[in-house]
């Protein structure tokens, strides 16, 4: 890819943060089920309450990371059209990620030239 080609994915660049928070927003919900799954598997008093004191500050972080990507407009979970509209946008740039031309053609796999 030449230094050239960057300016056709500049359009991709206000995506990177919501992105980027998405990803930690689902990375938390994640965090809250499993340790939702440990505190009901637990026996131990102890070991549940310290399990649980994890739980509520896993809620609290998805919570934080929620109100914050909604203070940017970057989620919208009282209006399912508007999300749409973000989500098919970001679909469009994933799709566009996919197809970029990242390495030249005698680095591709099926190029019999390619040198390891």
């Amino acid at each position: 890819m030449q230094t050239d080609d960057l300016a056709n994915y500049m359009d991709l660049l206000p995506l990177a943060d919501p992105t980027v928070a998405m990803d930690f927003l689902l990375t938390a919900k994640t965090g809250v089920r499993n340790l939702s799954i440990a505190v009901t598997e637990i026996g131990n008093p102890e070991a549940k309450a310290v399990v649980r004191k994890h739980l509520d500050q896993a809620v609290l972080l998805h919570e934080q990371i929620s109100q914050l990507m909604m203070s940017k407009g970057w989620l919208h979970p009282y209006d399912p059209n508007t999300q749409f509209q973000l989500d098919q946008t970001s679909a469009t740039a994933v799709l566009k990620i996919a197809n970029l031309k990242l390495w030249p053609e005698k680095f591709e796999r099926a190029n019999p030239d390619m040198q390891a």
